[in-house]
């Protein structure tokens, strides 16, 4: 069972989580090369500099290198 968030209400103009820390869950990087990204096939987030891209459905995608664990 869950335990009840007593901290988060849902306000009249409808915004909710008025104590939730701004931003993401993930950490920002400095530069492009640290980032993360979530493989389409598993969606497990990897370190972009260790993914590859893969042509599906038409498109590049980028999936766990070399083998996705799917």
């Amino acid at each position: 069972m869950s335990i009840r968030d007593e901290t988060t209400v849902i306000v009249a103009s409808g915004l909710r989580y008025k104590s939730k820390e701004p931003g993401s869950a993930f950490p920002s990087t400095p530069y492009s090369g640290n980032a993360t990204m979530s493989c389409l096939l598993c969606g497990k987030h990897s370190l972009r500099s260790q993914m590859m891209s893969r042509r599906l459905f038409g498109k590049v995608h980028a999936v766990c290198a070399p083998q996705c664990a799917k």
